[in-house]
């Protein structure tokens, strides 16, 4: 985990509470007292495959890709986290090292809850407890349903529903515009393709008008064919 610069943490302490509701005065300052807040430039590593997870880290500020390295180099984007979301919970809890790396697309600021502290506050509050297990199994369904997608549909599909996902993962701009700019080479690997096909599809996508391409940006003016799209595979 590389070391990063002070910030002002009243702000995002609060933001982290925020994430937990059912505990109490108490756990709040354990907690505050074995957390570290750190900013996360824009291209860096939040954690690194085969690294020990020092606790359990919350996406505060920015968004972050998770990429698993395949046997062949190419790099499958596993997760996309936005604020408010949750990092290396699995190999935090199953008390294995990292399988996978987390990289910052801006941007961020994480908190790192010490991992026996935490357990042990767990272990006191089933609330918090069932609360954090809800969150896990709510990324899970969302990773099995992607998991169906890229094994099962075809390039076309598989660019569809990994638009959709991002917008049903961080939404539309008022102009409709995905609010979360990715690089081609991200989009293919969110997708399960090469760069080369991604950029393909995007623009036979963007021909048929089903997307405007504004540089990185993607417009998705007709939300309705792209679902389709996804739909027929």
């Amino acid at each position: 985990m590389v070391s990063k610069p002070k910030i002002d943490e009243t702000e995002y302490t609060e933001r982290l509470f925020a994430l937990f509701p059912e505990i109490s005065d108490s756990c709040r300052d354990r907690i505050r007292k074995h957390t570290v807040i750190r900013l996360v430039p824009k291209g860096s590593f939040i954690y690194q495959e085969g690294e020990v997870p020092p606790g359990f880290i919350c996406l505060l500020e920015g968004n972050a890709k998770v990429v698993k390295i395949g046997i062949n180099g190419r790099g499958q984007i596993v997760r996309m986290v936005r604020p408010k979301g949750i990092l290396g919970y699995r190999a935090l809890f199953a008390q294995e090292n990292y399988r996978s790396t987390a990289i910052t697309l801006d941007n961020s600021v994480i908190a790192i809850i010490d991992r026996d502290m935490l357990f042990e506050i767990m272990r006191e509050n089933a609330d918090l407890s069932l609360h954090i297990l809800k969150l896990i199994a709510s990324e899970l369904g969302l990773s099995n349903l992607r998991t169906m997608t890229l094994t099962q549909k075809y390039i076309r599909g598989r660019l569809a529903d990994s638009l959709i996902f991002l917008i049903e993962t961080y939404d539309l701009t008022p102009d409709g515009t995905i609010d979360v700019t990715l690089s081609r080479e991200d989009l293919a690997q969110l997708s399960s393709m090469t760069t080369s096909n991604a950029i393909r599809t995007l623009s036979a996508f963007a021909s048929e008008g089903v997307v405007e391409l504004v540089g990185k940006r993607i417009r998705v003016p007709d939300l309705d064919r792209l679902k389709r799209i996804s739909v027929l595979g």
